[in-house]
């Protein structure tokens, strides 16, 4: 045999069984009074070298095959060990047949029953926004929503907002909304997206807009952006807002600020909007927010920014944090709220609510090179999170 089972060296022969066949060491388990005769429990002729044993300890006769030379102490190891394995085998073989009949035919899931909520793979959710806004043109693409339809998509974010994603995606479908979820693969933040799914960007769209609720936290904050691709860039800037904290809610307009009928898509400044509606609910539940605009260089020139509280002052302690912020990250700011300034939003609707309401909301706006240039809005975006931050934690 050229195979060295034990480890010593091939000068030592194996014990072989009548039929020339190596047996691995097993223990009859027998009284050595009741020793069985040949043919009985596999036992062996007489006058055959079989390297047996008497343990006086226990009075069991313990049979070793293996080499002549090995001690029942070091065939009992064996022998127990033998069967351990045997043992932990068969109690996996069993397992797996137990699992296998419990799973229904052509089960391959953990879970039988399938999601109802779409959900996207890992996706860039600045990218996303700008791929929607891209489509939006100074012509066309705004209806204006009935009073149902507004009511509708509103009380589907508020399910959404209370975690009721099946809810709100049923709610949404009344009026060819819809709701699925994401990661996205900047900030590593689950979200869900609200979104019109009766038409593109394009002129078919309702322009009604979108909805984006983390939801790896309860609801704490919201960056709102009324006038995407008009302001250039708000859209942008917003996405990293909403990254910047957990507990954020992003309100996108869904068209050009000229899109509609006469000033109809001009959402910061109608309350008959599905933007208004559900910036209404926000407010309901205390939530406060921050108001992205632009302007252009001309209108301002000796200003970056122009900080204000709207039609309020509940939010002047964040009004003087955010501009130190901005101040901070090289930007000239205007500081609306103790001064006189252009662009300070006093009529905007939106913030009229919140004052109505005693809630936070502050109005900014931004010079056109600011939102331009890919590293100021970097730095915007770090001075709007200390506040969204602050606001994440209370």
């Amino acid at each position: 045999m050229d195979e060295d089972v034990t480890g010593r060296g091939h000068g030592e022969r194996t014990a072989l069984g009548s039929h020339g066949q190596t047996t691995l060491g097993v223990t009859t388990g027998f009284p050595v009074s009741e020793k069985p005769t040949a043919g009985e429990g596999g036992g062996q002729e007489k006058g055959e070298n079989s390297g047996s044993e008497r343990d006086e300890r226990d009075g069991y006769l313990h049979s070793v095959y293996l080499y002549p030379t090995m001690t029942p102490f070091l065939a009992k190891r064996i022998t127990i060990k033998a069967t351990l394995c045997a043992v932990m085998a068969m109690a996996a073989i069993m397992a797996y047949f137990a699992i296998s009949s419990c799973r229904p035919s052509g089960e391959m899931q953990v879970n039988s029953k399938p999601s109802t909520t779409p959900t996207a793979p890992g996706v860039d959710l600045e990218e996303r926004i700008t791929e929607f806004t891209q489509g939006f043109g100074e012509r066309g693409g705004y209806r204006i929503p009935t009073a149902d339809e507004r009511r509708t998509v509103t009380r589907g974010v508020a399910l959404l907002l209370d975690g009721d994603l099946e809810g709100a995606r049923k709610r949404l479908t009344e009026v060819d909304y819809t709701v699925q979820s994401f990661t996205d693969t900047a900030s590593g933040r689950h979200l869900a997206e609200v979104t019109d799914a009766a038409g593109s960007s394009g002129p078919e769209n309702r322009g009604w807009g979108r909805v984006y609720v983390d939801l790896g936290a309860k609801p704490s904050w919201s960056v709102q952006v009324p006038h995407p691709v008009a302001d250039q860039e708000t859209e942008r800037l917003g996405a990293r807002v909403l990254r910047g904290a957990p507990g954020g809610v992003m309100v996108l307009a869904g068209a050009h600020r000229t899109a509609g009928e006469g000033d109809s898509a001009d959402v910061a400044h109608r309350t008959d909007s599905v933007f208004h509606q559900v910036i209404e609910e926000l407010t309901k539940r205390r939530l406060p927010g921050i108001q992205l605009h632009g302007f252009a260089n001309e209108s301002f020139p000796q200003f970056d920014a122009v900080v204000s509280t709207g039609a309020g002052d509940r939010a002047a302690s964040e009004a003087k944090t955010l501009s130190t912020a901005l101040t901070e990250e090289g930007l000239e700011v205007c500081r609306a709220y103790a001064r006189k300034c252009k662009l300070a939003g006093t009529s905007n609707e939106q913030g009229q609510v919140a004052a109505d309401e005693n809630l936070r909301f502050l109005h900014i706006e931004l010079a056109r090179a600011i939102r331009m240039d890919n590293a100021h809005i970097n730095d915007v975006t770090k001075a709007i999170t200390v506040l969204t931050q602050h606001w994440s934690k209370t």
